[in-house]
């Protein structure tokens, strides 16, 4: 057995081959047929007591409280906890009595799964409980969960509470903190209702590649890869957008999709290089009538979560019951600065940025500049749901002319709490304008702007075999689902979050320790104690070394030499 693991680890495996010598299959394959859960146990035992006499409920221990021939312990199933009551002659009611003695008593631990069959009943302070009568172990652990306390109010002490550790080990995150389970559940909602709304507008659901050939619309930094067989590059899509175009072309009226999208930029607490969104296109609409869609599906997503179409978050309380403000990109620059960009040319914005203290760059066109202000003086300012409108051409390569206002294009974004978590176009139809615009990102990528889009000949070959006026929409699902939870990272909603490498200590090799006259056995025995490079070790005291040596020696049971004093001296000259 490995000296590297914990002492709780050694235990738990000695515990395993304990189980295994009586017979007992710790990791056994049959169904286990579950009958109750903890949850249908506290919230119907009251109402229909007879219908919990003979109940068969599973879940990890939680807790134990070992009293002689008699323990109460804690049982967590998917829906919360359960107490249960265990006797020793009713789990083993002949002359042995391994079960209880040693089974539950002894190798059993925190975080084991197990069957329980019994009947439910009041204790004597009135807490609903089941009394075993049948024990079944069904998966035995073999780390330690963190130990997580809470008093008699509920009040968390020594959480497992350290974000990273969270969101990298979301799998003990979620067992030992469940009310975070809360988040992810109405996660599920926002995605069942939105799709619920959709379906029942006649709008069909669709799949579209993730591998592309061609990285296209949005302006983002792709990722990309190599497909061996077929000798070409290709990339993880930044959008399904003209994928779900090319399916209205073929003759589909409304299609969907939630999806997940990949850009290979920067991270933050609203910015996940792997995010999921979800894009619809519906043929012979505009933007104006997405933007009451938008309104009547937001609200009908946030009462099928909350019941009622207002949610917390943080000091705001935000509704999202219709009508929504309606801002056009140009006034709400000039309400939340006092400037007028709408007739700047390229020179005069970069003024603006450099008087406003806006960091840009040479890459940047005048789509860009605009953006850039926007979004470093107005976006904060947009806590209710707040429809941007009419943007400058610049910056919409895919969506049409404005019907009536020269150089803007039919574009909306929705803002809501100071971030934008809606997209939305009259989708550009006309394909020699498409190509012009197209052309013009190319431009763009040649100055250096790595988030430019790339001309993309099939779709424009599509659109040429024409497209029904359409009106498209995309919404960025994370961050809905951070509003209607009150989280205020993007991590909190995901369940597996990307995340750096996992920081590993520096270990020297064996042969470092041997080097200065370490035996080779007793390496292991240094790294178990904390000395993972030389310099840790002759940074030690090496008395207190000599003697811990000795006592690692005893407590991990090894059969090896106990070195001599003086070596061990020797290891620090």
């Amino acid at each position: 057995m490995s000296i590297a693991l914990s002492e709780q680890e050694i235990i738990r495996r000695e515990s395993l081959q304990q189980l295994r010598a009586l017979g007992i299959n710790p990791y056994p394959a049959e169904e286990y047929q579950v009958t109750a859960t903890a949850q249908d146990i506290t919230d119907n035992f009251s109402k229909f007591p007879d219908t919990y006499k003979s109940v068969t409920i599973a879940g990890r221990i939680m807790t134990r409280r070992i009293m002689g021939s008699a323990s109460f312990a804690e049982i967590q199933d998917s829906t919360g906890r359960m107490q249960i009551y265990i006797k020793r002659d009713d789990i083993c009611p002949g002359e042995d009595k391994t079960m209880y003695n040693t089974v539950f008593k002894k190798l059993l631990d925190i975080g084991d799964y197990v069957g329980i069959k019994g009947y439910v009943f009041l204790t004597q302070t009135g807490e609903i409980s089941v009394h075993v009568e049948e024990l079944t172990i069904l998966s035995k652990s073999l780390k330690p969960l963190p130990v997580v306390k809470r008093d008699e109010e509920g009040n968390i002490h020594d959480g497992f509470t350290d974000p990273e550790m969270r969101y990298r080990q979301r799998y003990v995150d979620l067992t030992v903190n469940p009310e975070y389970k809360q988040i992810f559940i109405k996660r599920s909602k926002v995605i069942s209702a939105m799709r619920n709304y959709f379906n029942n507008q006649g709008w069909m659901e669709v799949e579209t590649p993730i591998l592309q050939p061609v990285h296209g619309g949005a302006a983002a930094r792709p990722f990309g890869t190599h497909h061996n067989t077929l000798d070409m590059p290709l990339f993880l899509r930044i959008a399904n957008e003209l994928y779900l175009k090319r399916l209205i072309v073929a003759g589909f009226d409304g299609v969907y999709e939630f999806g997940k999208m990949f850009r290979n930029e920067g991270m933050d607490r609203t910015h996940n290089p792997e995010f999921t969104a979800m894009e619809i296109y519906v043929a012979y609409k505009d933007y104006i009538w997405m933007m009451a869609m938008v309104e009547e599906c937001l609200e009908e997503v946030t009462r099928a979560v909350h019941g009622i179409p207002a949610v917390q978050v943080g000091a705001n309380e935000i509704n999202f019951a219709g009508p929504y403000t309606r801002l056009s990109m140009y006034d709400s620059i000039l309400k939340y600065t006092g400037i007028d960009v709408s007739a700047m040319d390229e020179a005069g914005l970069r003024e603006v940025c450099a008087d406003l203290n806006i960091e840009v760059d040479a890459t940047m066109g005048k789509g860009k500049l605009i953006d850039e202000i926007f979004s470093a003086k107005v976006e904060a300012n947009l806590i209710q749901p707040t429809f941007i409108t009419d943007y400058p051409i610049e910056m919409t390569p895919l969506a049409k002319k404005h019907r009536t206002k020269e150089g803007l294009v039919e574009r909306f974004e929705l803002f809501v709490n100071g971030k934008e978590i809606a997209n939305a176009y009259s989708e550009l139809n006309d394909p020699i304008d498409q190509r012009e615009r197209l052309e013009e990102q190319l431009v763009l990528a040649g100055r250096g702007d790595d988030e430019a889009m790339a001309m993309d000949d099939d779709f424009l070959r599509a659109l040429e075999y024409g497209m029904p006026p359409t009106s498209g929409l995309g919404i960025g699902i994370d961050r809905l689902v951070m509003l209607l939870t009150n989280q205020s990272t993007i991590q909190e909603v995901l369940f597996f979050p990307q995340m750096r490498p996992e920081k590993k200590a520096k270990v020297a090799t064996a042969d470092d320790f041997i080097n200065i006259g370490v035996p080779a056995e007793w390496v292991p025995v240094l790294n178990k104690m904390g000395f993972n490079t030389v310099e840790e070790l002759k940074a030690g005291n090496p008395n207190k070394v000599f003697n811990d040596l000795g006592g690692m020696r005893k407590k991990l049971k090894l059969d090896i030499t106990m070195p001599a004093k003086e070596v061990v001296m020797a290891w620090f000259e």
